[in-house]
């Protein structure tokens, strides 16, 4: 056996470093891609004819197809070089924008944003082993840290960013603005990640086996309510705070950005939380965005205290993935990569849900009653956690 040179350790470190960071850069840009819609609903529906309420479907279509491909995508490719099929989905990603961009009608819209569901589902179940592949053991959190900063990047600055470039040039622009990103990303990967054949393993077999573990399945249930209350609020915020409280788009789009940022800094707080408060935390944040649903539909005409509310919902709303995903470490450490995708599968199907249901209440009540949903939902997932946390105490 012969070892490496120090300059060939050098080449691969670097080329696999490049490859994690293109592949950072395609998450933010598929993140970024799956959540313009949320401030560009108004223009959407008024440029294809439909209802604001049928425009946020364009999330919940992109949602369903995450779902189905996270669950199945591992069986699909398990012969293929873990290479291309990352690029692929990539590719999928800047045709997804294209169509978007392009779309003559609701059909085409549709079309786009299910092409997106794929790129999305199936890019986020392989990243992390893909991750494991590239890098040595010891650098595998920082690279997965790495991919985690392009998520939390994108989330805070989607809303905004698609809110002032719809104002400039258009939602069409707003969209097709994402694909030279995601062509970078393409290239990069392919230039800078080697090639990764399948492994010689067996499939893991049906996730929702886990789902036979009490603890598993009450926590999964408080992710479902908590990622459906989120949702069915957050998707339609744009209409609310333009009809109800009032907003202009450039006022709209400082409280989206604002709402961001807090989430960057829940984020970060939070997290320094959760080694002794785990249970507390994912029981506490549900509760209180439950509290500020129902506080939103008191206050929705008054400017100042919808837009603090709404500050307050990003630090904590942004922030509850992480206490989910601690809690995934702990519970399933045995297990985490079936957990992960099932986690990704009951995340993604909860925003399809949320996003669905909550358009079908804005259209038929008002904003108040989608409002009024996600809190009940969040008041549920509050409980569930309760509920788990329970359960672990008693398994203990």
């Amino acid at each position: 056996m012969t070892n490496p040179t120090f300059g060939e350790t050098i080449v691969k470190t670097a080329a696999a470093w490049g490859a994690v960071a293109s592949m950072a850069l395609c998450v933010a840009v598929l993140i970024a891609s799956e959540f313009m819609p949320v401030s560009l609903l108004t223009p959407i529906a008024l440029d294809l004819g439909m209802s604001e309420g049928e425009a946020g479907q364009a999330i919940s279509i992109s949602g369903l197809f995450a779902v189905l491909t996270s669950l199945f995508i591992a069986g699909f490719t398990r012969k293929i070089d873990r290479k291309f099929v990352l690029s692929s989905f990539s590719l999928m990603l800047i045709v997804s924008g294209l169509v978007v961009s392009f779309a003559p009608n609701y059909t085409a819209l549709m079309v786009g944003r299910a092409l997106l569901g794929v790129a999305i589902g199936g890019f986020w179940s392989m990243s992390t082993a893909v991750v494991m592949r590239l890098l040595p053991e010891s650098a595998v959190p920082e690279g997965l840290a790495m991919l985690n900063a392009g998520n939390a990047i994108a989330a805070t600055i989607s809303a905004p960013l698609g809110s002032f470039l719809g104002d400039y040039i258009g939602w069409r622009g707003a969209f097709f603005f994402v694909v030279p990103l995601a062509l970078i990303a393409l290239i990069g990967q392919w230039t800078n990640m080697p090639s990764l054949p399948p492994r010689n393993r067996q499939a893991t077999g049906n996730v929702f086996r886990l789902l036979a573990r009490r603890q598993v399945a009450l926590g999964m249930t408080a992710i479902l309510l908590l990622f459906m209350g989120q949702f069915a609020l957050f998707t339609y915020l744009r209409p609310f705070l333009e009809s109800a409280a009032g907003f202009s788009v450039s006022g709209l789009s400082l409280v989206l950005l604002l709402m961001g940022l807090a989430g960057v800094g829940g984020t970060w707080c939070i997290s320094r939380l959760l080694v002794t408060r785990l249970y507390s935390i994912v029981i506490a944040i549900p509760l209180v965005m439950a509290a500020i649903a129902l506080t939103l539909i008191a206050v929705g005409s008054i400017k100042l205290p919808v837009a603090a509310l709404l500050i307050a919902w990003g630090f904590f709303g942004t922030a509850a993935p992480v206490g989910w995903g601690t809690w995934l470490s702990r519970v399933l450490h045995d297990d985490a990569e079936a957990g992960g995708g099932l986690q990704v599968a009951v995340i993604q199907f909860a925003i399809t849900i949320g996003a669905a249901a909550g358009g079908l209440l804005f259209d038929w009540a008002g904003w108040w009653s989608s409002f009024a949903f996600a809190a009940a939902l969040l008041l549920g997932s509050s409980v569930a956690a309760w509920a788990a946390s329970f359960e672990w105490e008693h398994s203990k």
